[in-house]
């Protein structure tokens, strides 16, 4: 068998590495499991003002700055992708492309993906006029127009969001009204700055290195119109990155975990933090106050 670790993390954004933080100056030992590069959903923000204590920071550099942190007090990285696991089994047993690990608990912080549009070009321009965040990105769009894309409440209160910072919002939905709940209807009706495109969706996103426009076709009529814009807010839903754990703890109707401010599942020893637990807002700073939370949790429990 593996080594066993006081505490397994699953996943390396800033929910995972302030876990694995707290936990390893707790003086637990700690393995970090990270498929792709810390920071996660973090590192496709090009610039991040609103984490206290710092003026200014793209989310690539914070991530490696909270692993260095977690990794100076003893916390080990192995970059792998989870595929399953046994968490009722004990020790906890987290199966992996790089083989089998062990926890005597297992933190759960592997966040959620937004939902893309699935064009060509979409990735490319992320970070470069495509974004996700409205709280994020918006303020750099001071005096311009962009693209919402959505119907529901994200987007509606996306939209009502933007208005306040940029020049004009362009709402696009594929049906005739808002699916969003009606308090935000008339707020949304009245901006001044929010224009509507009905029975339209995003065809096609054009550039020249950064976003200049869109093609919208009627959902309807299959009829396409250029429209200019400076940037496309996507807002369209997220995707919890929790399908590897499907009959191990239980998941709300979205797919999130179920999991409070204690951040603690319905399986003892199993804490979930960040992103991928069901809360009402998803930013850096609580993605970190859940791992601050979860490491005292497990400390606890052990």
């Amino acid at each position: 068998m593996s080594r066993i670790y006081d505490t397994v993390v699953i996943g390396g954004g800033p929910a995972g590495y302030t876990a694995a933080l707290y936990a390893a100056r707790a003086r637990l030992s700690v393995l970090v499991l990270e498929r792709m590069a810390a920071g996660g959903q973090m590192t496709l923000t090009g610039e991040i003002e609103n984490y206290p204590g710092i003026a200014s920071i793209d989310g690539f550099t914070l991530g490696m700055q909270m692993q260095e942190r977690a990794e100076h007090f003893g916390a080990v990285t192995e970059y792998t992708e989870v595929t399953a696991v046994d968490l009722a089994a004990d020790p906890k047993r987290i199966d992996t492309w790089s083989g089998e690990f062990y926890g005597k608990t297992v933190i759960i912080a592997t966040g959620a993906d937004p939902r893309r549009l699935g064009l060509a070009e979409e990735e490319d321009l992320v970070g470069r006029g495509v974004h996700y965040c409205a709280h994020c990105d918006g303020r750099f769009y001071k005096d311009k127009t962009v693209l919402l894309v959505g119907g529901g409440n994200s987007a509606a209160a996306d939209a009502l969001y933007l208005s306040r910072v940029v020049r004009k919002v362009i709402l696009v939905h594929r049906r005739d009204t808002l699916r969003a709940t009606k308090i935000y209807h008339e707020p949304l009706m009245q901006a001044e700055n929010v224009e509507f495109c009905w029975n339209s969706r995003v065809a096609q996103i054009l550039s020249d290195k950064t976003v200049t426009g869109a093609i919208l076709e009627n959902t309807q009529t299959g009829e396409q119109t250029e429209v200019a814009c400076d940037g496309v807010f996507i807002s369209i839903g997220r995707q919890p990155a929790t399908a590897f754990l499907q009959g191990q703890v239980a998941l709300d109707d979205a797919g999130y975990i179920v999991a409070g401010e204690t951040t603690e599942t319905n399986v003892p020893g199993v804490f979930a933090a960040g992103d991928v637990r069901t809360k009402s807002l998803r930013q850096v700073v609580t993605a970190a106050a859940d791992g601050a939370v979860a490491a005292d949790m497990a400390e606890k429990y052990l």
